[in-house]
């Protein structure tokens, strides 16, 4: 394996600029992925600060390990959505930073084997960490007509998941990417198939993985354990990642009521959204990195637990 194929760092300049605070604190990396972002965190921090890296994909892992040589960063085979335990087990209970680099990396997608793709015939894998048992097959085989049209509306917004639902249950077995991709083909064939096929192949993986629940999970502890002034990054990459982003950050900077009376104490805000807007990437990172196209970054810093 290759560490070139492994996708360039999205939104690297920006990203540094929101998540670096202090260079002797403590950070995590709760996607390392092939290790851009990882790298150039580390490189930043002084002989006092601490990088902690997750990932579940161990191919990740691997390339992060070759690119983090020496740098002192800690890698962890492990699902953000474990954020809080697994930091606690290194006797972490608070940081300074969290950077999330959401969806699937560019190797992911490259590599046929692992069946994140449409555009080869392999064995209809999808999953990030190996270990688990839930697989794209299981998903697309044992869910039934129902399940399955709920998943493609809820998590690839298919409008014709029905129809599609009903195709793959009646081309059952499906073993592969291809024949998902026919029984996808069979049902919503035609000009905009490209579209179809990529809407419906997230839906599965973000199923298979736990992608939505994992993150809000994990956004909601990255909340609880950073210190004061503290920062949170987030890029995503699909409307459904950025949602759950926008709205925790919402949520999380604006005080609401207690109760049900108009005398019921207001929460205290805990964060100070730092985007406005999501930041997007530039025309020239655009072009030498189409993947980087539907990236969007949210930024927001802990508040002081005594902020009025």
């Amino acid at each position: 394996m290759m560490q070139a194929a492994f996708h360039e760092p999205v939104l690297l300049h920006e990203a540094l600029q929101y998540l670096l605070t202090d260079p002797a604190g403590t950070y995590v990396d709760a996607t390392a992925g092939g290790g851009g972002h990882a790298a150039a965190v580390a490189s930043q921090l002084t002989a006092g600060g601490r990088l902690v890296c997750f990932d579940a994909d161990d191919d990740a892992l691997h390339a992060a390990r070759v690119k983090l040589k020496g740098s002192g960063a800690e890698l962890l085979h492990a699902n953000f959505r474990d954020l809080r335990q697994e930091l606690a087990s290194l006797d972490i209970h608070s940081v300074c930073g969290v950077l999330f680099d959401l969806g699937v990396s560019s190797r992911q997608l490259d590599d046929a084997a692992r069946g994140f793709s449409f555009r080869a015939d392999e064995p209809l894998d999808m999953r990030m960490d190996r270990r688990q048992t839930l697989s794209g097959r299981d998903v697309v085989n044992n869910y039934n007509e129902e399940q399955l049209a709920a998943i493609l509306y809820r998590y690839g917004e298919e409008r014709r998941s029905r129809r599609i639902a009903r195709s793959i249950v009646r081309a059952r077995p499906v073993e592969s990417t291809g024949a998902l991709r026919d029984a996808v083909a069979a049902a919503a064939g035609g000009s905009f198939l490209v579209k179809t096929l990529a809407r419906v192949f997230q839906a599965v993986r973000i199923e298979v993985n736990g992608e939505l629940t994992s993150l809000d999970r994990a956004l909601q502890d990255a909340v609880d354990l950073l210190q004061a002034g503290g920062r949170v990054v987030v890029i995503s990459y699909h409307s459904l990642e950025d949602r759950i982003v926008k709205d925790l950050f919402r949520r999380e900077s604006h005080a609401v009521a207690l109760g049900p009376s108009p005398a019921a104490t207001m929460s205290t805000p805990r964060l100070r959204t730092l985007t406005r807007k999501p930041v997007t990437p530039g025309q020239a990172e655009q072009q030498s990195n189409p993947r980087s196209r539907s990236a969007k970054l949210r930024a927001a810093e802990r508040l002081a637990i005594n902020n009025p």
